[in-house]
């Protein structure tokens, strides 16, 4: 798919705030599955490129002076490719990293005993299978449904209410694959409008498994399918708090309001 994505991000603050930072991660990295025609990142403030720990391509956004609102925009064109949701081991990173547990993603005894019927399945037939049935079970665990969680929300918190959003779901996943002895880490991006459950498209989480013989496998529990060519992969990370496409911090600005505009389209 040849895609394009407009996406502007306005943070408006009660009160004037004197000074705060937005970490970005919102450029795609060049890989098997996309490549970059084009890619540009604005914002109202002083912005300076960097590289994090996980290799992602990211921005820090910083407003000095009083201010009471901060607009971030992305513009970009990508063509993207199905590879049946596999990505070659070729990041650098070494798969053990993605066993370490998080907040986020701590196993608890709830998800330990959730994980129990997927590690017979990993025993008798490998970790693919696995990973299709996990990703199956947290898709039925947890039902796609906003407003039930916020962005603190763990994936124990998650499992136990039943109800959240993708970024729940991975977590769900990833905590349970980690527990089983899996390499999985969390994947955020874009999925284009019309390739998903309506309910939760564009912005978007998943989760990726190291598979041995085929390397990193995408499975996203919100749409019960591995990626295709109408995702966009933009981060990756342990969890949300290492991947999330924008966060910030500030001195003053009293209550905030957050405003996304995000249009993706095939051309």
């Amino acid at each position: 798919m040849h895609l394009t994505v407009n996406h502007v991000t306005q943070f408006k603050f009660a009160e004037a705030a004197t000074h705060s930072i937005q970490y970005i991660r919102m450029t795609p990295r060049a890989d098997l599955c996309q490549r970059v025609r084009q890619w540009d990142i604005t914002a109202t403030g002083r912005l300076t490129p960097w590289t994090d720990g996980f290799d992602n391509h990211a921005h820090v956004a910083t407003f000095d002076g009083e201010h009471d609102e901060v607009r971030v925009t992305v513009t970009g064109e990508i063509t993207t490719s199905d590879t049946n949701g596999i990505l070659p081991m070729d990041d650098g990173l070494p798969a053990d990293i993605f066993l370490t547990p998080t907040d986020y993603t701590e196993a608890d005894d709830a998800i330990r005993k959730f994980a129990k019927p997927v590690a017979k399945v990993l025993a008798s037939e490998g970790a693919l299978s696995a990973g299709h049935m996990l990703m199956a079970a947290v898709a039925e665990a947890v039902q796609y449904q906003s407003g039930k969680t916020t962005v603190e929300t763990n994936a124990a918190e998650a499992l136990a209410a039943g109800k959240g959003v993708c970024q729940d779901q991975a977590h769900l996943f990833i905590a349970a694959a980690r527990h089983l002895g899996l390499p999985t880490r969390y994947v955020s991006g874009y999925l284009a409008a019309g390739q998903g459950n309506d309910s939760h498209l564009a912005s978007h989480a998943w989760a990726e498994t190291l598979v041995e013989g085929l390397g990193w496998v995408s499975f996203d529990p919100a749409n019960n399918q591995c990626a295709t060519d109408a995702y966009i992969r933009l981060a990756l990370g342990l969890d949300y708090g290492t991947a999330c496409p924008i966060r910030g911090l500030r001195s003053g600005g009293g209550l905030e309001e957050m405003d996304v505009n995000l249009r993706i389209e095939e051309q």
